[in-house]
């Protein structure tokens, strides 16, 4: 075993350095690595329009690649990024892109509408019937109530007649 490393302990020595390979984790490419990837190809980070939407799942298990990964836009409208293993036997996934979202003026929800409030979270939804106190688009937060008597509490347009609680 020592005699087959001692090439690459004498080119050390000598002050030889390794070709770059991406981090492994626990004999995994890593995910981060495949971030590092994504933003240096788009020309910006996650979560900024151009960049990738999300990181890519951590949970992801991939087989190792020694050779540099392979990137590419899945389609024109750049809304999508490949990154594959070029290796027989490689993998392939792909990565959302975060699109420039465009300011939508038109009221989703008007005053005094009849709207559902949800609140969700982690394995579990709640709604009831409320009443829009306010006028506003979709990703807009306004003031509704659950009845005439209840306190107004604030809650974001999912969709028209739709409006949702933040959950912490």
């Amino acid at each position: 075993m020592l005699f087959r490393r001692l090439p690459l302990i004498a080119a050390l020595l000598a002050g030889a350095s390794l070709p770059a390979r991406p981090a492994r984790a626990g004999g995994f490419t890593d995910p981060v690595e495949i971030d590092r990837a994504v933003a240096a190809f788009t020309g910006a980070p996650i979560g900024v329009p151009g960049g990738a939407q999300l990181p890519v799942d951590r949970r992801l298990r991939l087989v190792q690649c020694t050779a540099p990964l392979a990137l590419s836009w899945r389609n024109g409208g750049h809304d999508s990024v490949v990154v594959q293993c070029p290796e027989a036997g490689g993998w392939r996934i792909f990565v959302a892109v975060a699109q420039q979202q465009q300011a939508d003026t038109t009221p989703a929800v008007a005053r005094g509408d009849a709207v559902t409030i949800a609140a969700t979270g982690d394995g579990f939804s709640v709604s009831q019937p409320g009443e829009a106190l306010d006028a506003g688009a979709v990703g807009a937060w306004i003031r509704v109530r659950t009845n005439a008597k209840a306190d107004p509490m604030r809650a974001q347009i999912v969709r028209p007649g739709l409006v949702q609680l933040p959950v912490e």
